[in-house]
């Protein structure tokens, strides 16, 4: 059961690595961060397309690694 625990945690850790690294970075730096912040907020929203489905498999293999992050713990 342990190693199991252990495959998924790589697995998790994989995507997770390459999920963040493929998503599009914020070009606007600081400046950009102080000055158009609400513009990001409340304008353009990304619901459609790549960065959205990079977004949900970010949040999901990050739950799955919490999630045997600590299941590996417990069983130490």
């Amino acid at each position: 059961m342990k190693t199991v625990v252990m495959i998924l945690l790589a697995l998790a850790s994989l995507a997770l690595i390459a999920s963040i690294l493929f998503q599009s970075g914020s070009t606007a730096g600081l400046s950009g961060s102080i000055a158009g912040g609400a513009e990001q907020l409340f304008g353009k929203k990304k619901s459609k397309g790549y960065d959205a489905i990079l977004e949900k498999v970010t949040v999901v293999a990050a739950i799955i690694f919490i999630i045997t992050a600590i299941a590996l713990t417990m069983m130490g």
